[in-house]
């Protein structure tokens, strides 16, 4: 009889979709808000805050939607459902500065529950932990150090500044393999956003979705997610397994 391999049944369907024989993780491309950071519930509140100041009909939920978009993704996409048009790009700027702004003004935002057992996990394991946010917020990104330590070198994070295409275009993970030195078949993707894991799964690599928010797991599986788990924790639990079973599990194609 053969032995039960945890989530083999994922990872072939992973394999098979992607016309890979196998993954071998050596880079895992993490992203921050909602997944290292409890801070979502901050973000949709800045963001329907500002939006709403500028007449546009909003509901602070559909911004979870939008994670993982580039701010002035975010302003130009809801500029064009309203008004029919992209915002200036200089006054795009200056509205995402308010954005940032209404965000500071809130409760500080704490580390997500089972994210730190779990980029342990991904040290322990000779796994490069990558950085891959479509955020700016310099507030929470200079505190991955003191949060994180010894977890994010400075030269293997992608933030907002780094690209010309925020998620769900793949180019956030694209460049995030490049800095790692890594191929997609190489690479795991924690992600708790649809957006970037339609990002994380278009540039190839293995795609955790993790519910952190109010979405349901079915979006996450939508967006491309070749596992999903129903809390950070959860996952920190079944990472060692699941790391095993990838390097355990492989096909032939025909």
């Amino acid at each position: 009889m053969n032995q039960h391999i945890p989530f083999e049944t994922e990872i072939i369907r992973f394999l098979k979709r992607h016309h890979y024989t196998s993954v071998i993780p050596k880079a895992a491309l993490i992203d921050m808000d909602g997944t290292l950071y409890d801070s979502m519930k901050n973000h949709t509140a800045a963001w329907h805050r500002l939006i709403s100041e500028l007449g546009i009909p909003c509901t602070r939920d559909e911004f979870y939607l939008y994670e993982g978009r580039t701010g002035v993704s975010t302003i130009n996409l809801l500029f064009n459902r309203h008004f029919g048009h992209d915002v200036d790009p200089e006054e795009a700027k200056r509205l995402y500065k308010r954005k940032t702004e209404y965000f500071a003004e809130l409760p500080r935002v704490e580390p997500m529950p089972g994210a730190r057992e779990m980029t342990s996990i991904l040290r322990d394991s000779g796994i490069k932990r990558v950085l891959v946010t479509g955020s700016g917020q310099s507030s929470v990104i200079s505190r991955l150090d003191t949060d994180y330590p010894g977890i994010f070198e400075q030269d293997l994070r992608i933030t907002s500044r780094n690209v010309t295409h925020g998620k769900p275009h793949p180019e956030p993970f694209i460049k995030a393999m490049q800095l790692a030195g890594v191929s997609p078949s190489q690479c795991i993707v924690v992600e708790n956003a649809p957006l970037g894991v339609e990002s994380g799964n278009r540039a190839g690599a293995f795609t955790i979705g993790v519910t952190t928010g109010p979405m349901a797991a079915s979006v996450l599986e939508e967006a491309g997610a070749a596992v999903v788990f129903p809390s950070m924790p959860a996952f920190a639990e079944a990472l060692p397994s699941l790391l095993l079973s990838l390097l355990t599990v492989s096909i032939q194609q025909s």
